[in-house]
Order: structure tokens, then sequence, then C-alpha cells
């Protein structure tokens, strides 16, 4: 069993930043890839953002250059540093790793960016 623990999300303007945390109960964080999705309001969940156990780092397209996915091993924590972020941000955030044949998922934390 894995519990990861998201935490970070609030209340910023357009073009602001907030850097969100993903904490996991084990040593994973650099041992799979671990994920970033996002859902807004009435629509599906979709991926945002991930890091393979080699650390290489992908993202979606609307994202890219705004975001960055990064991980301490240290600490058993994803993290997702979010700059010039848009009202189209809007979601709740959760972390995802697949680990032991399982999907784990965090509890999600609210991003809003609005004026």
């Amino acid at each position: 069993q894995v519990q990861l623990v998201a935490s970070g999300g609030g209340l910023v303007q357009p073009g602001g930043s907030l850097r969100l945390s993903c904490a996991a109960s084990r040593s994973i964080v650099s041992s799979v890839t671990m994920a970033w999705y996002r859902q807004a309001p009435g629509e599906q969940r979709l991926w945002v953002a991930d890091i393979s156990s080699g650390g290489i780092p992908n993202y979606t397209p609307s994202v890219k250059g705004r975001f960055t996915i990064s991980r301490d091993s240290a600490k058993n924590t994803l993290y997702l540093q979010m700059n010039s972020l848009k009202s189209e941000d809007t979601a709740v955030y959760y972390c995802n790793a697949i680990w032991n044949f399982r999907t784990y998922w965090g509890q999600g934390t609210q991003v809003t960016v609005s004026s």
C-alpha cells in the first residue's frame, strides 16, 4: 500500500505561481513514474506531467515552459512548480503513482487562478 498526500493548492492571481507537493508513504518517488493530473469542474481528469524513474520529465503542451515537475527522494516527495498561471489552470490537482501493479492517487488539492 502507498498513501499519497497532496498539498500546496490555493487561490492565486493570473501570472502568479504555486508549488504543489505530493508526499508518499513509501520510498517510491525515484523508483516509479510519478505524475500529476488535473480535473476542472465538469471535465475529465487529464494528465499534466510525469517524471520517469530515470528522471525524464514530460508535459502536456499547454503547461510546457510554465510548469516543472521534480522530486526529492530523501523526502519521498513529488513537486509541481507552476508559474505564469492562467485561469484555465484552475482545477483540482492529483498526484499519481503506479507501484507494484496498482494505481494510487492523492486526495487532490484545489488550484484556483482568478483575479
